[in-house]
């Protein structure tokens, strides 16, 4: 129970910050964190199984996270200010497929590596009965994820100039 606790915790605390961070680096890094209480919350769970096959998965696209990372950082004058990307869209076309392929991914959307470990974890963990607190709190963290996912794409490659 305690290990459920702080993985949720962890899960939540990481997802809020990310949402309000500037650091396209530490939204990265954060995002890991909070898969990372996502395996600690399948631990927590007991499908050791499928923490290991969400770890491999997460390590995937999350080096193709940050593989594109580093190609924007450099394309942008050495910047890790998201605020001053915008409209990198058009700059690097084959960048900004793959990282929103990997933030996809990453969200869980179907079809994708991300898909297949998360979707079956929340599947198993609605089976379990830990309460409606517990999935409550699975189902804010894995939104806080797609909240964070969505502004960091948003304003690397939708949103206006912000550079000088």
């Amino acid at each position: 129970a305690l290990l459920l606790f702080i993985s949720i915790m962890t899960m939540f605390m990481s997802g809020v910050v990310a949402i309000f961070e500037y650091d396209l680096k530490k939204i990265i890094a954060l995002s890991t964190l909070s898969q990372l209480g996502m395996m600690m919350f399948s631990i927590s769970l007991g499908l050791y199984e499928l923490a290991f096959f969400h770890l491999l998965t997460h390590a995937l696209f999350k080096a193709l996270l940050f593989l594109c990372a580093g190609i924007l950082i450099h394309g942008a004058g050495n910047t890790q200010d998201i605020r001053s990307f915008g409209g990198l869209s058009l700059n690097f076309p084959l960048v900004t497929v793959c990282m929103n392929l990997a933030n996809l991914s990453l969200c869980g959307v179907p079809f994708l590596a991300g898909f297949y470990s998360k979707d079956l974890i929340v599947e198993l963990a609605c089976q379990y009965s830990w309460g409606i607190f517990v999935l409550l709190m699975m189902f804010i963290c894995l939104s806080l994820t797609v909240l964070y996912s969505v502004r960091l794409t948003y304003l690397s490659f939708v949103g206006p100039y912000g550079g000088g």
